[in-house]
C-alpha cells in the first residue's frame, strides 16, 4: 500500500460509467461512480479480511463471534439469540460458526444460572487468548487498508449517514 494514488487517476468503474454514458445518453449513470466503487472495495476488503483471519484458522463469521463475545466484557458470554443480534447473523449460520468453535475449544456453551432452559456461550481461556491476538492483527491491517483516506472521520460520518438514510428509506 506505498503506492500513492490520487482521485483524479481513472479506474475500471470510470470506463463502465463512460461506456453506458456512450450507449445510453438518455440516463444518468453516475451513481455506479458510487455504488460500483463501494462494490468493489468491499470484495477488496473481504479478501484482505479473509487473509488476516487465514492466520489464526479463523472466518470473519467466526472472528465475529469471538469479537462480540470478548466485547462482552467478563464473564465473556452471551445468549445465542444475543449473539444473533449483536452480530447479525443468522441463527442457522450461528449455529454452524458455535458448533466449529466449541469444537476447536474457543467457546463453551453453559447453562444459565436462572433459566435453565436457555443455553449461554462463553468464551475459554484459549478463545480469550486468541481473539485478542486475532483483534490486533485485525485493527493493524484496518489502519493499513484506510491509509488511503484524506479523512478518516469525515468520511466515516458520511458513510453513516448514507446507511442511515438507506435504513430509513421505504424498500420498493
Amino acid at each position: 500500500m506505498s503506492e500513492k494514488f490520487t482521485s483524479q487517476q481513472p479506474d475500471q468503474v470510470d470506463a463502465i460509467v463512460a461506456a453506458w454514458r456512450r450507449e445510453r445518453p438518455d440516463t444518468d449513470p453516475s451513481p455506479q461512480g458510487i455504488v460500483g466503487r463501494l462494490h468493489r472495495i468491499a470484495g477488496l476488503l473481504d479478501d484482505a479480511l479473509d487473509e488476516n483471519f487465514r492466520h489464526f484458522d479463523l472466518s470473519q463469521g467466526e472472528f465475529d463471534v469471538l469479537a462480540t463475545l470478548r466485547r462482552a466484557g467478563a464473564p465473556y458470554e452471551r445468549t445465542a439469540g444475543e449473539l444473533a443480534e449483536h452480530t447479525m447473523i443468522t441463527t442457522g449460520g450461528l449455529s454452524k460458526r458455535i458448533d466449529r468453535l466449541e469444537a476447536r475449544g474457543l467457546i463453551i456453551r453453559t447453562i444459565d444460572s436462572v433459566d435453565t432452559r436457555r443455553r449461554n456461550i462463553r468464551l475459554s481461556s484459549e478463545g480469550l487468548a486468541l481473539v485478542d491476538e486475532a483483534f490486533t492483527a485485525h485493527l493493524a491491517l484496518e489502519h493499513r487498508l484506510i491509509q488511503g483516506i484524506a479523512d478518516p472521520e469525515a468520511f466515516a460520518a458520511t458513510l453513516r449517514a448514507w446507511g442511515n438514510a438507506l435504513r430509513a428509506a421505504p424498500q420498493s
